[in-house]
């Protein structure tokens, strides 16, 4: 079996067996010439034995029953290695092996990191969680440890730089950070960094909203370069510069190249020489001030000499060529349409492509395009501040959505550097350990083995007992989370008239709370601290929003002020009772009644809406909704629920469960392979004499990846003529909704057409009882959720209508 979240085989025992080592009493052997994070991180491995056993090993002592150290640092490692105890590590990239040789735990590493991994792999086999702090996750005591014989190690990392971006960070983590270590100082980030290694990460964008890395504290660089964490600065803070330190300078404040060249090249060159013993990566390019596209007289010819002037910089203060210091230029927003109109930089820097601010990809390589020196990376999100709303309060990323998004991103070569923005952290813990597991190595994760996977994470998490029903809730939470985030939230999305979708919505996120609940009285009580920050909150308090939004939305004022005040007290307890005020601030984020893109102030109120009565169509139904499931003239099928499926050469049609918002979607992997000759079709019956329908194709959201070309399919209805569609045609640009959303009031824009992906067509049915509809894939990458065929009987609803009844019949091709 393996190891949770590792890709490592299991050689931790907590029982004597034959060849075992114990290592209960160890003694840890290194060199102290050995790097300064490979100590760190030894320190935290004495720390963690001590939860573990009670006792905390002594070092460079006599009698050592573990030896770490690093290739060329440590000189009995280097003997070991020379003898041929372990295999060749020279020229390894953040490798470890893990092995026993004459009655001692060796673990060695290619370099610093592969060192200080193996190190935390160690730990976190012996019961040490990653997130042992950020979400207190408990630490089985032990009466004793073994090492079992072999050889173990994770490989080497396929994807270079592993990071995260703490970014939105005000008021949450900026009123943690402030009240637990006085701000965002050294003393704060050697826990961020701590949790990156012990993620086996490597990298950071550090907070910037109002903070400035480098100059906060003069610590914080030095203390991530010992630490073994590289630094970069986000896509809007050239040469390892934050905006903030550049609103502290005393020179001019004019961030424009024309009109304040020296002054910001003084500035940009103090960045560089500031760092210039460290391994950080330095963004090139420039946007203008404040996170924002610069002014609408920017050219190419300028963008271009700015990367080239700063190229000059790095060159000068680094005293090496440019091309031999990391860069990497974001591709972020505007930026991106730079690119497409012609700008380049240095084959070396690597290029920063980005999803949308909600997780569709925006650009990705042409297959037969030349490979860069530099490499792709993917700036993604889990947190995003801008239209059409703010998401910051809750976790609503689906694993499952990161998976397809950054399958297909490595698919197609993305692989040098992966960053994400995580917000305040928390409540994040979950897809965020994905993060850096899939980034280690995408190749080891796939469809089917996702939902193991989260399995895997809660026997990690909270105990072997138990795991099987907290990965069903937490999987649920992140389901239900997804289908609209809490910010875009209110009476409007999900219909209260029309199959009862309104109320069987709430009563999913009721069941989800009562069970959760249930679960949290059943775990041992070590476990419900870090159950309740995963699992137990975000699904009282996402129950509790959708109380409050459908007592508004059916006309009950006294149930929406009662849910809205419960919404408060479970805030405050998070703050003020949950681990003893330890988490304090990191729920003060607003997230009621949003009126445009921003965070509201306050929280608010929702308004009361009064509403219309309808006809029930079984006539079982009194007041305000209809629950008649048999619905008549119209016909809805899952994606799954195909009747036959080919696909071309090296293809393979593969379904995705719990996908989107409904029961998952079907698609096409691999996404580098030319789909032509891919088909799926559906066979259904409708009874009634129907010649035309309106056919909804519901889609997973995505953008035109290709730079223009467009995202195509065919359909067909009954072995008819296809009808050639761009699944983007009515799609709107980041550009356009940008516009459009800033600042407009609520119910004056469209939101499913902003964050849904879908195409109406009109279909020609042959008459009869038996059709088929044939859906054949022009582009890479389309993730098919369901097919909604209306004869007319079809009522507007946000999650499309339920699937009707059906038998599933397969062709026998």
């Amino acid at each position: 079996m393996l190891c949770p979240l590792s890709a490592a085989e299991s050689f931790v025992t907590f029982s004597a067996g034959k060849g075992a080592l114990c290592i209960t009493e160890s003694n840890i052997s290194f060199d102290k010439s050995d790097y300064p994070g490979v100590i760190t991180a030894i320190g935290h491995l004495q720390d963690d034995f001590e939860r573990v056993t009670g006792r905390r090993p002594s070092v460079n002592g006599s009698g050592t029953d573990i030896l770490i150290g690093t290739v060329g640092k440590n000189k009995a490692v280097d003997r070991l290695l020379k003898k041929g105890f372990l295999p060749d590590l020279k020229g390894k990239c953040e490798k470890y092996i893990i092995t026993t040789v004459d009655g001692r735990l060796v673990v060695a590493g290619s370099d610093k990191r592969g060192t200080i991994y193996g190190i935390y792999e160690l730990s976190r086999q012996m019961g040490v969680s990653p997130w042992y702090y950020w979400a207190d996750v408990p630490v089985v005591r032990r009466d004793a440890v073994y090492a079992l014989p072999g050889l173990y190690t994770d490989g080497e990392p396929k994807v270079r730089y592993r990071g995260l971006f703490l970014n939105d960070e005000a008021p949450c983590l900026t009123g943690w950070a402030g009240k637990t270590f006085g701000g965002f100082n050294h003393k704060f980030y050697e826990k961020v960094f701590e949790l990156i290694l012990r993620m086996k990460g490597n990298f950071i964008w550090p907070a910037m909203w109002g903070s400035a890395f480098y100059d906060d504290d003069p610590e914080n660089g030095p203390t991530a370069d010992r630490m073994g964490v590289m630094v970069g600065l986000s896509h809007h803070e050239p040469m390892s510069r934050s905006q903030a330190e550049w609103h502290r300078t005393d020179g001019s404040k004019v961030w424009d190249y024309t009109k304040n060249k020296e002054k910001l090249q003084e500035f940009w060159a103090g960045g560089v020489r500031r760092n210039r013993n460290t391994e950080d990566v330095v963004t090139v390019g420039m946007r203008g001030d404040g996170d924002e596209a610069m002014s609408d007289e920017t050219n190419v010819e300028l963008l271009q000499r700015i990367v080239d002037d700063q190229r000059a910089i790095i060159a000068r203060e680094r005293k090496c060529k440019a091309e031999d210091v990391p860069q990497v230029w974001a591709l972020y927003k505007e930026v991106q349409d730079y690119y497409r109109h012609g700008m380049r930089v240095p084959d070396d820097v690597t290029l920063l492509l980005c999803d949308n601010n909600w997780g569709s990809l925006r650009m990705l390589p042409s297959p037969d395009e030349p490979k860069r020196k530099g490499g792709y990376g993917i700036y993604y999100h889990y947190d995003y501040v801008g239209g059409p709303r703010c998401y910051r309060w809750m976790n609503v990323s689906q694993i499952q959505r990161v998976w397809a998004d950054m399958n297909m991103a490595y698919e197609n070569g993305v692989d040098r550097l992966w960053i994400v923005n995580v917000g305040d952290l928390k409540p994040m813990e979950f897809p965020t350990q994905f993060w850096f597991d899939m980034a280690w190595n995408p190749e080891r994760f796939n469809a089917g083995n996702l939902y193991e996977y989260t399995v895997d994470y809660c026997r990690a998490t909270f105990g072997e007992r138990y795991a099987g029903e907290a990965a069903r809730l937490l999987n649920l939470a992140c389901k239900y989370a997804h289908r609209r985030t809490p910010e875009m939230m209110n009476h409007l999305p999900y219909s209260v008239v029309n199959y009862d979708e309104f109320r069987r919505v709430t009563a999913d996120y009721n069941s989800l709370e009562a069970d959760a609940e249930r679960l949290y009285q059943l775990l041992e009580p070590e476990y419900r601290d870090a159950f309740m920050q995963i699992v137990r909150y975000p699904a009282m308090a996402m129950a509790n929003l959708y109380r409050m939004y459908y007592s508004a939305a059916t006309g009950d004022s006294v149930a929406t002020r009662h849910w809205f005040d419960r919404d408060a007290a479970l805030t405050k307890y998070y703050n003020d009772t949950l681990c003893g005020g330890k988490w304090k601030h990191l729920m003060d984020q607003t997230h009621i009644s949003y009126t445009s893109w921003a965070s509201p102030k306050k929280d608010v109120m929702p308004e009361i809406k009064s509403v219309t009565p309808t006809a029930c169509h079984s006539g079982k139904c009194s007041g305000t909704v209809c629950c008649d499931k048999w619905m008549r003239g119209v016909v809805s099928i899952e994606a799954p629920h195909y009747y036959d499926a080919k696909a071309a050469d090296g293809l393979a049609w593969t379904f995705i469960p719990d996908y989107g918002k409904t029961l998952g979607a079907l698609t096409l992997l691999p996404t580098n392979r030319r789909v032509e000759g891919s088909e799926v079709t559906y066979r259904f019956r409708a009874d009634g004499d129907y010649s035309t329908a309106t056919l909804h194709c519901l889609f997973a959201p995505m953008l035109d990846y290709t730079g223009g070309d467009g995202i195509w399919y065919e359909v067909s209805v009954d072995g008819g003529i296809p009808q050639k569609v761009d699944l983007l045609a009515s799609a709107m640009s980041d550009r356009e909704r940008d516009r459009l959303l800033r600042n407009m009031p609520e119910g004056h824009f469209d939101q499913n057409r902003i964050i849904d992906s879908r195409t109406v067509l009109t279909a020609t049915f042959k008459k009869g009882h038996e059709h088929t509809i044939t859906l054949r894939p022009l582009s890479r990458g389309i993730l098919l959720e369901k097919f909604i065929i209306d004869f007319g009987g079809m009522k507007p609803s946000y999650l499309g209508t339920p699937e009707t009844p059906f038998a599933i019949i397969r062709s026998n091709n």
